[in-house]
Order: C-alpha cells, then sequence, then structure tokens
C-alpha cells in the first residue's frame, strides 16, 4: 500500500474549469492560493499560458512557443486566497471555456545560496515537492554552474526556459538513472513546445540541494540572461515521474502510481509525437480522452481529429486504452518509451487509512 503524508490532494493541486468573459474575471474554487497557474482556451486556438507567483502577476510565458516572458496587464493580475484573477487579456479570459491546472508552492519564495548561482528566487515547497526557481546566467561551461532548488530531496523533473530571448525552447529534463534514484546525468531530455523526441543524455545532476546546468548556452546558463526553473520531485500518493513502454493494444500498458490520477502529461520519446495532456475535470470518467497538446496552441481533441488518446484513470494508476485505430504513437505505440508527470486526484491510502475507490 501506498502510504501518504497528503490525504487531500487538492490541498496542493487542483484543475479548475472556467469559462472567459473578456473583462474582470475572478476565479474561486481552487482550494488555495496557487502559486504556479498554467490555462488553456478548450475551445479556440489559443496559446498556453503560464503565471507564477515567482515571477509575479501579468508576467506570462507560453508553452507552446519559444517566445519571451511577455508582461500583460490585463492577463493574470492576482493570486487569490482560493484562486486568481484575469484581466481581458483574451489568451486566458476570451469568451470561451478554459482549463487551469494549478499548483502550491510557497509564495514568492527567497533567494537560495546553496548552488554557485545564487537564484533571486526559490519558492520550495517540500510537502508537495515543487520549486519555482528564477535565476541568471554567468556564462559558466557545461556543469560549472548549479542552482539551489530547496526541496531537500532530488528532484526528478525539471523545466527551464529563458525569459528574455524570443528564439530558445522549454527545455525537459527528467532523471531515468537507477529509476531516478540518482548516480549521474541520465535520462530524458525534450522540449515542452515541439513534438521531437529524446535527445538523448540529458547532460543534468539532481543532487538534494542543487541543479546542474548542463551548458552555458542560451537554453541554461548565458551571462546576465534570466530564467525560470520548475523543478518536481515524487511525493507518495501524490506525484510520480517516470518512464513506460506501450504495447499498442486497446488492453494498453498500465501505469502504477499509487494514487488516483487527477493529471496526467505524457510524451513519447521514442518518436516525434505531440505531448498529451489529461484530467479529471475535463474527463470526470473513463474513457479519458480529452486531451489538449502543450506544443500546440490548438483545441481539445476529444474524439475529433486528430485522433483518440483513451486512458482510464484508475484508483492506483493510469492504463492505456488505445489500439491500433487510434494514434497510438502519441502513448500506446508499442516497444516506445514515453515519460510522464501524474499528480493525484486521491492517495491509494492515505495516513488516516481511508482506501480510494476506483471510478
Amino acid at each position: 500500500m501506498a502510504y501518504t503524508t497528503i490525504n487531500k490532494s487538492t490541498d496542493y493541486f487542483n484543475t479548475k474549469l472556467y469559462t472567459g468573459n473578456v473583462g474582470t474575471n475572478n476565479i474561486t474554487g481552487v482550494g488555495f492560493k496557487p502559486d504556479l497557474v498554467w490555462t488553456k482556451n478548450r475551445q479556440d486556438n489559443y496559446n498556453h499560458s503560464l503565471f507564477d507567483a515567482v515571477r509575479g502577476v501579468t508576467k506570462r510565458m507560453i508553452a507552446n512557443e519559444t517566445s519571451a516572458e511577455a508582461t500583460v496587464s490585463a492577463s493574470l493580475t492576482a493570486f487569490g486566497s482560493d484562486g486568481f484573477s484575469l484581466g481581458n487579456d483574451t489568451t486566458a479570459n476570451a469568451s470561451n471555456t478554459y482549463v487551469s491546472w494549478n499548483w502550491k508552492a510557497n509564495g514568492q519564495g527567497s533567494a537560495n545560496t546553496a548552488g554557485t548561482l545564487n537564484t533571486t528566487y526559490t519558492s520550495a515547497n517540500t510537502t508537495n515537492g515543487i520549486s519555482i526557481i528564477t535565476y541568471t546566467g554567468n556564462g559558466v561551461s557545461s556543469n560549472g554552474a548549479t542552482i539551489g532548488h530547496g526541496l531537500g530531496v532530488r528532484p526528478r523533473v525539471c523545466l527551464i526556459k529563458n525569459l528574455n530571448l524570443t528564439n530558445q525552447n522549454w527545455e525537459y529534463f527528467q532523471d531515468t538513472k537507477n529509476n531516478g534514484k540518482g548516480g549521474g546525468a541520465t535520462g530524458f531530455r525534450l522540449q515542452l513546445n515541439n513534438t521531437q523526441g529524446n535527445f538523448g543524455n540529458n547532460e543534468m545532476n539532481f543532487t538534494n540541494t542543487t541543479i546542474s546546468l548542463p551548458s552555458n548556452d542560451d537554453a541554461y546558463n548565458s551571462s546576465g540572461k534570466t530564467y525560470v526553473c520548475y523543478a518536481f520531485t515524487p511525493i507518495t500518493g501524490f506525484s510520480t515521474f517516470g518512464i513506460y513502454k506501450g504495447n499498442s493494444s486497446s488492453n494498453g500498458t498500465f501505469i502504477y502510481t499509487g494514487f488516483k490520477p487527477a493529471f496526467v502529461i505524457i510524451k513519447n520519446g521514442s518518436s516525434n509525437n505531440t505531448w498529451l495532456m489529461l484530467d479529471n475535470k475535463r474527463d470526470s470518467h473513463n474513457l479519458f480522452q480529452n486531451a489538449l497538446f502543450p506544443s500546440q496552441n490548438s483545441t481539445e481533441a476529444g474524439t475529433s481529429s486528430p485522433g483518440n488518446y483513451g486512458m482510464d484513470f484508475l484508483s492506483n494508476g493510469f492504463k492505456m486504452k488505445t489500439s491500433g485505430n487510434y494514434n497510438t504513437n502519441s502513448n500506446n505505440s508499442d516497444n516506445n518509451e514515453y515519460t510522464y508527470m501524474a499528480f493525484a486526484e486521491a492517495p491509494l491510502v492515505g495516513t488516516n487509512n481511508v482506501p480510494c475507490t476506483a471510478r
């Protein structure tokens, strides 16, 4: 049985659906004051928008583009005690339905001096395993620079984005050596804003205190450039990050998580296919198939083009349900390796010994 200190997952992560109004829009019902908010229009081709409390309100990043951080005064204007407020910017507040994925970190955070680069701010929550980090590069060559993450244990996944330049990818790293338990710089390297498969060795090393920056180029550590890094470590019963192999069957691969999933992100590392995002609010029962795509600004797929991305969310994990009739490359192609991030709706068993039930 999986036991966790987080008996109520929605205290730390929650998906919130809302309807835009092209005006002042106060979104409530998140359940906590979010520190990282990711929004997407479900009905129209608007970009994925990311906001966080470390960079501050109105500071928007776009997941599906290489663009720099933009200050948009009418975008996300406040982080509230139970949600967030929006202005009339149409990317996050047009007259359509939206989804927002929300995480709790530790507010604006504070400077961290554990690495060779002092971070501007590190907002780390050791309970749910998320850290939001901003830093300024120094141009030191490969693995010569490190940043502190404040989690107290090794991260498993991190996302890094240059905030200043307009042509820099979102770099995604997942530690896979010894099943993510460390021992060197080996794992998946992908880019959130494109469909390319695994680049190979991620050239990074995670420790209990720091993240090494793999090079001195513009993507990670250019002198004088500012960056944001989102780091995640798995928390029993709340989050897990890993690799699975597909089998191209409607009785597809099962991935054990130790909790009932609320949100899953998947990317094929063996092929040039899109990322997938599924959650328990846009779909409330199996089969889960209302996919959105971090590398695209496209609308929610559902059962229409570009295909059916079905999976089941179970009490202890998720299971692929795509066969040859569907776009199996995206989540279940035979012998292809997939990276995933999963966050919980409820633990399989909490410290209160209350078991989770299937749908």
